[in-house]
């Protein structure tokens, strides 16, 4: 492997990385604010909130992948009229 494509590779793993983490992080942050209420009445958390925060954890996931999926066809797309053109 010849060191510009392995520095392409690293750069590419950590954007992965930056995009997981920032996905986690709103993810976190939105189901957090919605599930949880300020003040806390016990360490652990209710059957309430649980229940609350698998769900919007699951609407999350389901959201980030339409939209991935998404963007996946309108690039297919736009690389396609791109070769037609040629």
């Amino acid at each position: 492997m010849n060191p510009s494509s392995q520095f392409g590779q690293e750069a590419i793993a950590n954007m992965e990385i930056e995009m997981m983490t920032d996905l986690y992080n709103r993810l976190s942050k939105t189901c957090h604010k919605k599930c949880i209420p300020p003040k806390y009445h016990e360490g652990d958390l209710s059957k309430g909130e649980a229940i609350c925060i698998d769900r919007c954890v699951g609407k999350f996931m389901e959201v980030h992948d339409r939209i991935g999926k998404k963007l996946t066809s309108m690039y297919a797309q736009d690389q396609a009229a791109a070769a037609a053109q040629r």
